[in-house]
């Protein structure tokens, strides 16, 4: 998506515009049937960024979307969530004939909710995330329920009652969503494990080489993009796997490099720390005793 410049999209009403759909029902939030969307025109924008939110639900989309890093296939029910000012592509040379739903939300609708404040806090609206979200049927039949309860009262006579209703409704579907999510990272063994073995010859290699002493520590962010995913996506996935962060395992495959260094070299705690990328001895010292309850001198000692 480089290079391009993305259609901005300000508005609900400029959805359903570019869509060729009726006028929304409310200016703040929109549950579109795909199935009403019959055609993308070959010359309509490609990249889009746009200041609401949307939740998908699609099955048999045609096309291709990118998102973050990551393209997505629709073949299932698979669910993808797109926070404000996110960029998104989307690609296709066919008559749609994807099925499933799409939920717009615009910040405003959120204004002076306890949702204007959590929202923020579900991972899975994290601009770089490269995992959709794969439901069962069940799941699937479960999160059709909930937008289609949203859809029905918004298109009932509007009251008092309405937006509490649908605020509620709202953070039901992200609170399922959540667990899926959770589900999704247990169930999905095979794969997970794939990065988590990764993730473990990723950090060997580095620790093994002299990356450490130049570069120091690998961020979070440089490993989650050495195995394509995002970094609220890794550190969920190692959260489920081993209880541990990604920081976690980057410092527990440190004390493993220096509890090696100290049993098997004649190197002085300083030189260590300096091979390990520490710029101050005290620095490497401190955080050895918080992971090992042990000064490096006395962990040395222990073995003589």
């Amino acid at each position: 998506m480089a290079g391009v410049q993305p259609f901005k999209l300000k508005t609900i009403s400029e959805y359903h515009q570019l869509r060729n759909l009726p006028k929304p029902e409310h200016p703040l939030i929109s549950v579109v049937n795909f199935e009403m969307i019959k055609q993308l025109s070959s010359d309509e924008p490609k990249t889009f960024i746009q200041d609401y939110y949307a939740v998908a639900l699609k099955r048999n989309f045609s096309g291709k979307i990118r998102y973050g890093q990551q393209q997505y296939d629709f073949n299932e029910g698979t669910m993808f969530f797109i926070a404000p000012n996110q960029i998104f592509s989307i690609e296709t040379d066919e008559a749609l004939q994807h099925t499933g739903w799409l939920l717009l939300i615009h910040p405003d609708f959120l204004w002076n909710t306890s949702l204007a404040k959590t929202i923020g806090q579900y991972e899975y609206f994290s601009y770089s995330a490269n995992e959709a979200l794969h439901l069962s049927e069940k799941e699937e039949a479960t999160i059709s329920a909930i937008l289609q309860n949203i859809e029905r009262e918004y298109h009932a006579n509007i009251d008092e009652f309405s937006h509490p209703i649908i605020i509620a409704q709202l953070e039901l579907l992200f609170t399922y969503a959540e667990r899926f999510y959770h589900r999704q990272f247990i169930t999905r063994k095979i794969s997970n494990h794939k990065i988590l073995n990764r993730l473990e010859a990723l950090l060997t290699d580095y620790f093994n080489s002299d990356s450490l002493a130049t570069k120091g520590l690998p961020t979070v962010q440089d490993i989650a993009e050495n195995l394509h995913v995002s970094p609220n996506y890794l550190s969920g996935l190692l959260k489920v796997l081993t209880g541990k962060s990604t920081q976690q395992h980057v410092h527990d495959k440190l004390m493993e490099k220096a509890k090696e260094k100290l049993s098997t070299t004649n190197l002085s705690v300083s030189e260590i720390a300096y091979e390990l990328g520490f710029e101050h001895p005290q620095s490497f010292s401190k955080l050895f005793k918080t992971k090992t309850n042990l000064s490096p001198l006395e962990f040395r000692q222990s073995f003589n």
